[in-house]
């Protein structure tokens, strides 16, 4: 059967297995020719070489990637972030146009915060017409920012050398500028999805649906295999002033009424998640194949909507954007010290090296696809809260400086099912990024995490500082001076007392207290105040705000995904406070910040000895409340 597509697929094309090439002198050549000719090409030495020296190479500049990257830089690391794209966002971006979704699922405050929480705000308030390349644009706009990332685009990573079970160098070519980078590195992260670096330096990895027995999943199959979740392709149309005729292409595929028994096509504009193809392909090597028969699929249901006479609301309707570059959800998964299993999804387990969470439902695709519409196209098993990510599920187990976060972590088929969207995979590049950066100031490797309650307490504590997604876990950090002040406030709400902005949480949890200082703006400016007994000298001030975390926040092209968001600054965010210094009554500072819309704030203050700091709330982006969850303050 595979054959047959294969020979289909190369008729289509126009090619055989014997296929001759165009020479640059526009002649025919054989391939033993054109070889041979690139071999002459080589020793001509037309690629330019450079070599980058960084602590930190992150490959894969998909959610995860850009996470693992801003966080390394922001924790003092030099990074290099190298994507084979020119568009950041890997299934996110405008080439596939998947949205970012995680643990909003559970629709309560669980939305993940953090790096994907300010790359959210900034989508909703810059692009608030939710264009797609403008979303490009907001990802890009936020890596080059850091000034520790060297980011480079349109760059494949080729070869990898491990000395030792420790990655040295890697090497990658740029087509675009005809560069071939050598990058030496201390540590590197595996943000690839198809685990790319991972196999190139013979980290132990899996692959496939594993059987029930093999970890105690109900979900498994009962014999195990080595197929998985497939690839899918979207498309996007408009609807306009006059009927739109279409005409499918000849090797488009032939759909019935029966094909979509369990497919609903429920709207027009955006398409769909179930287009998808899998089975005997294999996701990584047959990948031309496959995202030929893709759009083949694709171009078919287009066809069945438009023509069929079942959707005459579709006669206006037109394509208007096709997606050419598959958004895949499983190939390899890299082993680590531990694999998360249905149980640990199910059953959320406090481990001792938590630092993320997810929240998505055990979600997952039949291998078939569309190849057999007599199946159901998922299996959904919702779950009730979110889960804990451990440390040990982000790491190599065999290579030593080998970092994962995103859908190629070491989870087995049924967890990845949960774990692998994006806004889950970003926490988990925000986790291995502050790792690793960690991890090269003190010189260890990933398991000395692990062996060091210290360390990892440090590991988490930062993370919880830069507002990382994590669960059961309180500010501990016994540098932060705030918590050994006094609160007082002009006013405070029952569900909102002063005292809250110390207590360790930094957001409403479930149906628990609010975690939050509450400020009645009814025609008053109303403040709050920390006080010491003796004078200190406070030099960065830090505020978690209130940015609607019940509420949905990311881009997509279907509609009723972006019902109920709000496109622009949150409401229940402050957008305007000053801040005064005293010390014994007497003003020593005073600074006015305006138009923010972030959730978590960091200012740099004159390093005066002050004895009372004194935040008031000038404005909001329109709630008749003053929100702040938390204030750090340290020397």
């Amino acid at each position: 059967m595979k054959d047959n597509k294969r020979r289909n697929f190369l008729k289509t094309l126009g090619m055989s297995s014997g296929a001759f090439l165009f020479s640059p002198e526009g002649s025919f050549i054989s391939g033993e020719q054109w070889q041979q000719k690139a071999a002459e090409a080589d020793s001509l030495s037309i690629y330019k070489k450079a070599t980058l020296e960084v602590d930190l190479v992150v490959i894969g500049g998909g959610m995860s990637g850009i996470c693992a990257a801003i966080s390394g830089a922001r924790n003092g690391a030099k990074v290099a972030l190298v994507h084979d794209r020119s568009r950041l966002g890997g299934n996110a971006s405008s080439e596939i146009r998947m949205h970012v979704s995680g643990s909003s699922m559970l629709e309560t405050f669980w939305r993940e915060t953090g790096i994907l929480e300010e790359i959210m705000l900034d989508d909703a308030v810059s692009n608030p017409q939710t264009a797609y390349p403008l979303w490009d644009f907001v990802l890009y706009n936020k890596v080059v920012g850091e000034p520790n990332i060297t980011l480079l685009l349109d760059t494949l990573l080729f070869e990898a050398d491990a000395d030792g079970k420790e990655i040295k160098r890697i090497k990658t070519f740029s087509s675009q500028t005809e560069e071939i980078f050598t990058i030496h590195g201390k540590q590197f992260a595996d943000c690839t999805g198809d685990g790319t670096l991972a196999a190139l330096v013979g980290a132990d990895y899996m692959r496939g649906r594993e059987a029930k027995s093999t970890f105690g999943e109900s979900l498994g199959q009962e014999v195990g295999d080595k197929v998985g979740m497939g690839n899918s392709l979207l498309f996007m149309a408009d609807e306009f002033d006059k009927p739109m005729p279409y005409t499918p292409p000849s090797w488009a595929r032939k759909y019935t009424y029966k094909d979509f028994e369990y497919r609903y096509i429920h709207s027009l504009e955006y398409g769909y998640w179930w287009l998808e193809l899998a089975g005997e392909y294999d996701i990584i090597n047959d990948g031309r194949e496959l995202r030929h028969e893709l759009l083949a699929v694709l171009f078919g249901v287009w066809d069945y909507i438009k023509n069929s006479g079942n959707y005459p609301e579709a006669s206006n309707w037109a394509l208007t954007w096709v997606g050419m570059v598959p958004g895949k959800r499983e190939s390899r998964r890299i082993l680590g010290d531990y694999v998360m299993t249905q149980n640990d999804v199910q059953n959320s387990k406090a481990f001792p090296d938590r630092v993320a969470y997810g929240g998505w439902p055990l979600d997952d695709h039949p291998a078939e696809g569309m190849d057999d519409t007599s199946i159901k196209p998922n299996r959904a098993v919702h779950i009730k809260e979110p889960y804990n990510i451990p440390l040990r599920v982000l790491y190599s187990k065999n290579i030593k400086n080998l970092w994962m976060a995103g859908r190629n972590i070491s989870v087995s088929h049924v967890a990845l099912s949960s774990t692998r969207v994006m806004a889950t995979c970003a926490t988990l590049g925000q986790a291995i990024g502050t790792a690793m950066a960690i991890s090269v100031k003190k010189n260890i490797t990933a398991k000395d995490f692990i062996k060091n309650n210290d360390l990892l307490g440090q590991l988490q504590q930062t993370l919880l500082r830069q507002d990382q997604a994590m669960l059961q876990m309180t500010n501990l950090d016994r540098k932060d001076m705030a918590k050994k002040a006094s609160i007082s406030a002009s006013s405070e709400l029952n569900d909102g007392l002063a005292k809250n902005i110390i207590d360790g949480v930094n957001r409403k949890i479930n149906n628990d207290a609010s975690h939050q200082w509450q400020g009645n703006m009814e025609g008053i400016s109303p403040w709050i105040s920390l006080t010491w007994n003796s004078p200190v000298r406070v030099s960065t001030l830090e505020f978690t705000f209130d940015t609607g975390l019940h509420r949905y926040l990311r881009i997509s092209g279907q509609k009723v995904v972006m019902e109920g968001q709000v496109r622009g600054p949150q409401p229940e965010t402050i957008s305007d406070y000053k801040v005064e210094g005293y010390l014994a009554g007497i003003k020593v500072f005073s600074e006015i910040h305006g138009n923010n819309y972030y959730r978590k704030v960091s200012h740099e203050l004159p390093g005066n000895s002050v004895d009372s700091i004194k935040i008031t709330v000038l404005k909001t982006h329109g709630d008749d409340i003053a929100r702040i969850f938390e204030i750090r303050c340290y020397a």
